[in-house]
């Protein structure tokens, strides 16, 4: 058996085939405008190789070439045959829909391919099912694999820990019209950061709405507000509230090639981590050193 537990003659490392320093990367939601931007850059990469795209079995992208829409050919083609995907693959990055991502969990799983998460929306059983998962591979998740997001949530982390109760915590965030969730799976993340650097859980303090007659902003709570519209790719400020001034954190994205990039970061940490026999649960913190 091999140190990722595949028949030898089944599975053979990137290190051996093709480019010896290429990383085989899958890519699900192909059809998609994260999954689009997410194969540009893998072709881009030329540490990475692009070896399979995935989208479901009814899109009008499966059977072209995954490279069509970035006018240039790729030699993959689209397909909805998730099993072979992540055979063929070292990692697979997802940025789809839980649903589906927890399907094409499974799948790694069974392949022991090295998963990266950037799908938001996840109930907490779904991420419990996530963590079990790292047990047996590898997988970034994080519900934002921007580089300046990630240092975000430190900023906000430590303004909390400082700045301490006499400030009001706020979270304003803003995405296109496209997106399903609310709030964003960045918001939460962020409001987690500030929970953290206050000293409570956000399941304690949080609040999602308001409206109405809601009386004054009880003590310690972090509110969220949340807009949508257009074709905003993510818009994320965190405002620290005090008595005769306010602070306030802002991450603003105008491409998704900064998540696509944090993205094929991520991937290069895991399969490092799978080539080495070692599974487990990893954030984009570890991936820049931040932890």
């Amino acid at each position: 058996m091999s140190a990722a537990g595949r028949p030898e003659g089944e599975h053979r490392s990137a290190q051996h085939e093709g480019n010896p320093k290429s990383v085989r990367v899958a890519i699900a939601g192909a059809g998609g405008r994260m999954g689009q931007a997410l194969i540009e850059a893998t072709l881009a990469d030329p540490a990475l190789a692009l070896v399979a795209a995935l989208d479901v079995p009814a899109s009008p992208q499966v059977g072209r070439d995954a490279g069509a829409h970035a006018g240039r050919a790729s030699g993959v083609a689209v397909t909805a045959d998730v099993a072979a995907a992540v055979r063929a693959a070292d990692v697979l990055i997802d940025f789809t829909r839980p649903e589906g991502t927890l399907a094409h969990l499974a799948a790694c799983v069974a392949a022991r391919c090295a998963m990266v998460i950037g799908t938001t929306g996840f109930t907490p059983e779904q991420k419990a099912a996530i963590a079990a998962a790292a047990a047996t591979i590898p997988i970034v998740f994080a519900p934002n694999m921007s580089v300046g997001v990630n240092v975000l949530l430190n900023l906000v982390e430590a303004a909390a820990r400082t700045l301490g109760p006499a400030y009001d915590i706020e979270i304003v965030e803003m995405h296109h019209r496209h997106k399903i969730d609310a709030p964003s799976g960045t918001a939460l993340g962020l409001g987690e950061a500030a929970a953290r650097g206050a000293g409570r859980a956000l399941a304690d303090c949080a609040v999602y709405a308001r409206e109405g007659v809601t009386g004054e902003r009880a003590p310690g709570t972090i509110g969220f507000a949340t807009l949508r519209g257009g074709d905003v790719v993510g818009e994320h400020t965190v405002i620290f509230a005090g008595t005769g001034e306010r602070v306030e954190l802002s991450h603003r994205a105008t491409s998704r090639q900064n998540f696509a990039g944090g993205a094929l970061r991520a991937a290069k940490h895991v399969a490092l981590r799978r080539a080495a026999g070692r599974a487990g649960l990893a954030t984009m913190k570890d991936v820049l050193g931040l932890s």
